[in-house]
């Protein structure tokens, strides 16, 4: 067994016995993680939009704190913070296709960490192409398809930082989680690359 755990990574969990995991009830429990969290970020997301289009669209900006955070909705029809505005229908396409990776790899997911991790990117991912899909000047039957403009409103810094909502937060989380279990060398299936430590010792 530790044969086996050296040359294909040690397993972080738990949920072992003999230092093997059950992979079917693992795998089950971790993308149940996935099936409650996505969703809450999801409506999150929506729920906040459809307050502030009632409430904020056409206004002048609600200031929380002066100088630090207010609320102001905007149409983006560019990426996270406002980033690549003019090419709306390329990031409608990445996306649709991260949904569809996230998906995919959920088959052999294994590890807690990653299991919220890609729960962060996929109910930010839905959140915001939900937006590309169905909002102006997007939506079926519309001369514009897949181009809708996201709803941006938390302004945090007025005039010095971009304006962002739950679904940009929560990608922008899940990235940096992905960058730093992949840069720890955790892996989606519940192990951990540890051929370099090894290598070191």
């Amino acid at each position: 067994m530790r044969g086996l755990q050296a040359a294909g990574g040690a397993p972080l969990t738990g949920d072992t016995v003999d230092g093997a995991a059950p992979a079917a009830p693992l795998a089950a429990r971790r993308i149940g993680v996935l099936a409650v969290i996505a969703p809450i970020i999801y409506i999150l997301d929506f729920v906040t939009k459809t307050i502030v289009l009632k409430t904020l669209e056409g206004k002048e900006p609600f200031v929380v704190i002066p100088g630090v955070l207010q609320f102001r909705v905007i149409f983006n029809s560019g990426a996270a913070f406002s980033i690549g505005t003019g090419m709306t229908i390329i990031f409608t396409i990445v996306a649709a296709a991260v949904v569809v990776a996230i998906l995919r790899t959920a088959r052999n997911l294994r590890s807690l960490p990653w299991a919220i991790t890609l729960s962060l990117l996929l109910g930010g991912a839905l959140g915001n192409l939900t937006d590309r899909v169905f909002r102006w000047p997007s939506g079926f039957g519309r001369p514009s398809p897949f181009q809708g403009h996201v709803v941006d409103f938390v302004e945090t810094f007025p005039g010095h930082f971009a304006i962002w909502n739950v679904a940009d937060s929560a990608i922008v989380c899940g990235g940096i989680l992905a960058v730093f279990l992949a840069w720890r060398g955790y892996q989606i299936d519940g192990t951990r690359d540890t051929r370099e430590e090894k290598n070191d010792g």
